[in-house]
């Protein structure tokens, strides 16, 4: 029987996929907007007329409107759960994608644009934290890393955008580019009837018996369910042991202190905890992913490639490499661990982005003259770079963040983390052209691949391993003194104090 039970418990539970493959949904809308406005800005800078400035500008806000979303987002859900936020960010999406498929100017699409941003916010936010709640340890990784996987999908379908729209007459081509996002929203919007609350949502409401419900559809087994179902009621607060079906909820609960919690006075397990989510989540940007996926086109340029069409292939390349290779984490997340993968991840981050910076700068410094070797290098350590942080950096930075927090901080912590990844993808998305200019593009990845050595020590020093750890266990892992340095990546238990 106790064989049984291990078994059921590291078992793939269909059910529990297929809603995070739903909530993930809102992620390919995210995906999508970004990928296809690297090859629609090319066509509405020759339509509207506008300055470099003005597409630096249309490129971030984006993500300056998302941070505000993301913020809004944590307490949202814990007012009306998981479920009905990924409803609301499908619906702000939808009116975001109609203003910029509309947009006869500059001043209507940038409304669009922060309307879309706003909605990527939420969705950034919740699909992880949803798909965490809903999923068991042994397959963790693997759900929570589904919202990044179908981001890449996005992106990929919106490069692919890019290439067949761009066929259509200027004025209609990025029209059409923009507004088609509405379609995976409208999906959204039944999908989601099929869809359960996260059962750690509804104990914070004091709702068990619906709570024990949804955790024998997402369980492999009663034995599997009951054994979740008090963990969670001990991480809310609530008597194990408790047989009640519905209760008074926690007196923390909708997000009543958290935000003390958090930032005014945590505990040094908290602490330690917003302090590693906050950093995956800056380092994810800061070296340079968004430079890559927003202005392929422009680095591709710069290497050498002049035919508009060439272009846009080039970049459905980037789209393909980063889906395929974040595909190929989802099955290594809980096989290996996020640790092992992560620090591969950056370290060939690191040797690809100098790979980079060298032939960029040798093809700027023979500008005279076309450098076919260079502009392969180029291509190649830029696929390289994608493909390293595809399989790593890119997933792992969302399921790390948002199997971390305790339970009452989760929704909120998340939100931070996301509030700070979309600051510093509005960052790099609308300082990117201006830093290139002033440090040249080959110098612009030489600062990357500095910024990407310092990401490879904080994540060595103060991230320890999460794999196979139920949400309620994580916790501990932060809470020992000694930090995980030694050459064992996963953190064995401790019966210790501390």
């Amino acid at each position: 029987m106790a064989t049984e039970g291990v078994e059921n418990q590291t078992s793939f539970n269909k059910y529990a996929c297929s809603c995070a493959l739903i909530a993930s949904i809102i992620s390919i809308i995210f995906g999508y907007d970004t990928g296809v406005m690297s090859g629609a800005m090319i066509f509405i800078k020759e339509d509207l007329k506008i300055s470099d400035v003005q597409v630096e500008v249309l490129a971030g806000i984006l993500n300056i409107c998302a941070l505000v979303g993301s913020l809004a987002a944590g307490r949202t859900s814990d007012y009306i759960g998981r479920r009905y936020t990924i409803v609301l960010a499908s619906i702000i999406f939808l009116l975001g994608s109609v203003l910029m498929g509309y947009a006869p100017n500059y001043a209507i699409l940038m409304t669009g644009r922060c309307t879309a941003g706003v909605g990527v916010g939420f969705a950034l936010m919740i699909a992880p934290v949803y798909s965490a709640e809903i999923s068991s340890p042994s397959t963790r990784g693997f759900l929570t890393s589904l919202p990044e996987l179908c981001i890449s999908f996005g992106i990929l379908l919106g490069y692919t955008s890019n290439y067949f729209f761009g066929k259509l007459t200027l004025r209609l081509g990025w029209r059409m580019m923009l507004g088609v996002a509405a379609i995976p929203s409208l999906a959204l919007a039944f999908g989601i009837q099929k869809m359960p609350e996260s059962p750690r949502w509804l104990v914070l409401e004091g709702r068990l018996r619906d709570a024990m419900k949804v955790l024998l559809l997402v369980s492999n087994s009663k034995e599997e369910a009951e054994s979740r179902f008090e963990d969670i009621k001990v991480a809310a607060g609530i008597d194990a042991n408790c047989i009640e079906d519905v209760v008074k909820p926690p007196s923390i609960h909708h997000g009543q202190g958290v935000w003390k919690d958090l930032l005014l006075r945590p505990t040094r397990t908290v602490r330690w905890i917003l302090i590693a989510a906050i950093g995956i989540h800056f380092f994810e940007h800061a070296t340079g992913i968004e430079a890559v996926v927003l202005y392929g086109p422009r680095i591709f340029k710069k290497a050498g490639v002049t035919s508009k069409n060439k272009l846009l292939l080039a970049t459905v390349g980037v789209g393909l490499t980063k889906t395929t290779f974040i595909l190929i984490a989802t099955f290594f997340l809980d096989r290996v661990g996020r640790r092992r993968l992560l620090l591969t991840s950056v370290g060939g981050m690191v040797v690809a982005l100098t790979g980079l910076g060298f032939a960029l700068t040798m093809v700027e410094l023979h500008s005279e003259e076309q450098l076919f070797w260079a502009l392969c290098l180029s291509i190649v350590f830029t696929y390289t770079y994608v493909a390293f942080f595809s399989i790593g950096l890119g997933p792992i930075t969302w399921v790390y963040s948002s199997e971390i927090f305790p339970l009452k901080l989760r929704a909120q912590g998340a939100s931070i983390g996301v509030a700070v990844n979309r600051l510093m993808n509005a960052t790099v998305s609308m300082s990117f052209i201006s830093i290139y200019k002033a440090i040249t593009i080959g110098g612009a990845f030489f600062m990357f691949a500095g910024l990407a050595v310092v990401a490879w020590w904080f994540f060595f020093f103060l991230l320890p391993e999460t794999k196979g750890k139920t949400l309620e266990e994580i916790e501990t892992l932060f809470s020992r003194n000694k930090r995980p340095i030694n050459e064992g990546l996963e953190i064995q238990p401790t019966s210790n104090n501390v």
